[in-house]
């Protein structure tokens, strides 16, 4: 028995050594973990089973029947993040670069199957070459594979993606279907075609990190949500994310212990809106001083600044949080902004995540670049966003809500079930000063100013629209948290469902 368990760690120990000490030498050099590392990281220590450890592929072109390396550049399994399970893979790039192959996609699939079959999120850590050319069109059928898979999943267990090296070609589509994309900057890339290929069709010279890097992506593709300076700060970040997530779309939001008073007063919130209704301040402030323990995970943070998105709780429980930032171009809606929170939204409502909004927008970016760039669709995905969800959503006004936008931040018509309003909040189509010029167009200037101070004194505070049932309850700025916290938790069993469908048409 001896000779035979003997010759089981002798193969285990070639599997974990991948591609050998020379190619781990030069993954560190490059400032990289090589996949197992990460996933030591990543995982709680001792919680990692590994399956398909001594997989190979089956190519007998090219030469590749002389080089066989098990696992075949991809290390798969599940265990556990703070005691919670989830399922991972991690690409191999040490093994032909971690490039897929027909047997690579096959254990990715399978660990797929099983985090859908289990409910349990899945954690895929990207750092590959795309697929294994010397494979063909076996290599394209296993990435199908892979997408279908990513597509079923969808709203039913979160999925993310960490990219922590390149990730060229077919490898770039999986990671766009699933819920979260995080990179690491300066490592790591993402793109469709490289610059190679970039040159030769339309004679562009372009860097990878130009063409796909991690500052590309998260702040003018949004294709990433967020990046980190090393392997390590990402993932702890991962862990610390996945904190805030529940399992799947039956479980609910996830609830963890929290020394800090849901019936907490802030008094500094009282004094938070300046005097001057045009001068900007930081809507972050009021997020980290409603949330418990200011522990607030921002999501897309230098996408679209104008809006807030990310978790944080509320007495203990997760809240998706989105909110208009009107140190960013006074707060206003404009197609980024829109598709960002609506993404944000759709993500809450899939899984069960109350949804509380603080809403400051002066109204919707005008201009012909905004126009001509769709800002109509853009900005009705996300009222389609608000008003499919079901989730309990609670929404906090604190100062503007002009217009149409003040609709589609999560109004009472869009089926908000808790709205609120600081004595700060104005409500009404447009600012005074440009309402009175329309309204009394030809008057002279001290007309317009009385009419002006009619106006603001009429319909700039919240009581017009509390007089409606627009708006449940004015409330003090020091008490935003109880009130919120309380209202979290009567909606706490709230059932709303919507007609049934195959399927919704969202304004793509």
């Amino acid at each position: 028995m001896k000779h035979i368990l003997d010759e089981l760690e002798t193969r285990r120990a070639t599997a974990r050594a991948g591609g050998g000490q020379k190619r781990i030498d030069a993954q560190h050099a490059r400032g990289k973990l090589t996949a197992r590392e990460r996933l030591e990281v990543f995982l709680d220590p001792g919680s990692f089973e590994e399956y398909d450890m001594f997989v190979e592929h089956r190519s007998n072109d090219f030469g590749m029947e002389k080089q066989k390396i098990p696992g075949d550049g991809v290390v798969t399994g599940w265990g556990t993040v703070n005691g919670r399970k989830v399922f991972v893979f991690a690409k191999d790039f040490t093994v032909f670069g971690g490039s897929l192959s027909e047997t690579h996609a096959l254990k990715i699939t399978k660990i797929q199957d099983m985090a859908i079959r289990n409910r349990a999120p899945i954690i895929g850590l990207f750092d590959a070459g795309g697929a294994r050319i010397q494979e063909g069109v076996a290599a394209l059928g296993g990435y199908g594979e892979v997408f279908q898979r990513n597509v079923l999943a969808s709203g039913v267990i979160p999925q993310i993606s960490v990219i922590m090296g390149p990730c060229a070609g077919g490898d770039v589509y999986s990671p766009a279907m699933t819920d979260f994309i995080f990179m690491v900057r300066d490592r790591s890339y993402m793109f469709v075609t490289g610059p190679d290929v970039v040159k030769t069709v339309t004679n562009e010279t372009v860097t990878a990190e130009e063409l796909g890097g991690a500052k590309v992506h998260t702040t003018k593709s949004s294709i990433a949500d967020g990046a980190y300076d090393n392997d390590v700060d990402a993932l702890i970040e991962m862990r610390r994310l996945l904190d805030f997530l529940p399992g799947n779309n039956k479980e609910g939001a996830p609830e963890w212990p929290s020394f800090d008073d849901p019936e907490r007063y802030d008094e500094s919130l009282d004094t938070l809106i300046p005097d001057n209704p045009n001068k900007p301040y930081d809507i972050k402030e009021l997020i980290l001083k409603t949330v418990d323990e200011g522990d607030f995970f921002e999501i897309q943070p230098d996408f679209a600044r104008n809006i807030v998105t990310g978790f944080g709780r509320m007495d203990g429980r997760t809240v998706g949080f989105v909110a208009n930032q009107p140190m960013v171009l006074a707060g206003v809606l404009d197609s980024d902004a829109s598709r960002k929170a609506a993404r944000f939204v759709r993500f809450c409502d899939c899984f069960e995540i109350p949804i509380v909004t603080y809403v400051d927008v002066p109204g919707f970016l005008p201009g012909t670049s905004q126009e001509y760039g769709g800002l109509i669709k853009h900005g009705a995905k996300l009222l389609f966003a608000y008003a499919e969800a079901t989730v309990p959503k609670v929404t906090v006004i604190t100062r503007k809500a002009f217009g149409g936008a003040y609709d589609v931040m999560a109004s009472k018509h869009l089926r908000g079930d808790v709205n609120y309003a600081w004595p700060t909040a104005q409500i009404a189509v447009m600012g005074a000063k440009g309402a009175v010029e329309i309204i009394f167009r030809g008057a002279d200037a001290e007309g317009i100013a009385a009419k002006t101070k009619e106006y603001e004194d009429h319909f700039l505070t919240p009581f017009v629209a509390a007089e409606r049932g627009y708006i449940d309850e004015v409330i003090k700025p020091r008490s935003t948290r109880r009130r919120v916290a309380r209202a979290l938790a009567m909606l706490r069993n709230k059932r709303l469902e919507n007609p049934w469908k195959k399927h919704d048409n969202i304004p793509l």
